[in-house]
């Protein structure tokens, strides 16, 4: 098999896209005794640059609440351009939803846990996500939805 056949996967680049914290109700917020619940919503999308360079993104969602009063709310997209190629066309969408993915939640967990630390609240670490298994469950979905894929975990 000549070099030009072999399967390329590497990184050009990861990167921040956008991050965002709100702290409607601080500074009362910092006076709550109760622990807040954590709701998180988790999304990735992809798409192509050029046919061999690839843009993946993890779109994370944070939101603490105590009661109806939100604590906080953090957004944070990471992103990661990605050169693939001598893929076979069947195996692509795969490794977009769930290689991509998966290099890149990590650096979106630390962006998140980050944010929320510099807010002044303990930081929040996100559990592992199994991207193959959230793939799977959008695949089986897919015929049934034309809704975009976007998984939501509640902890």
């Amino acid at each position: 098999m000549s070099e030009a056949q072999q399967p390329v996967f590497s990184i050009e680049k990861i990167y921040v896209k956008d991050l965002s914290l709100e702290v409607p109700n601080a500074p009362q917020v910092f006076l709550q005794a109760e622990a807040p619940q954590l709701e998180v919503q988790l999304s990735n999308a992809s798409q192509s640059i050029d046919g061999v360079l690839f843009e993946s993104s993890v779109s994370v969602t944070v939101t603490a609440k105590v009661g109806d009063k939100t604590l906080f709310l953090v957004e944070a997209v990471q992103a990661g351009i990605f050169q693939i190629r001598g893929i076979p066309e069947g195996e692509l969408p795969a490794v977009l939803g769930i290689v991509c993915p998966n290099v890149l939640f990590p650096y979106a967990r630390e962006a998140v846990s980050d944010i929320v630390n510099r807010a002044g609240f303990p930081p929040v670490l996100l559990a592992p996500v199994n991207f193959e298994a959230i793939y799977q469950q959008q695949m089986a979905g897919a015929a049934q939805s034309d809704a975009g894929p976007r998984i939501e975990i509640a902890h």
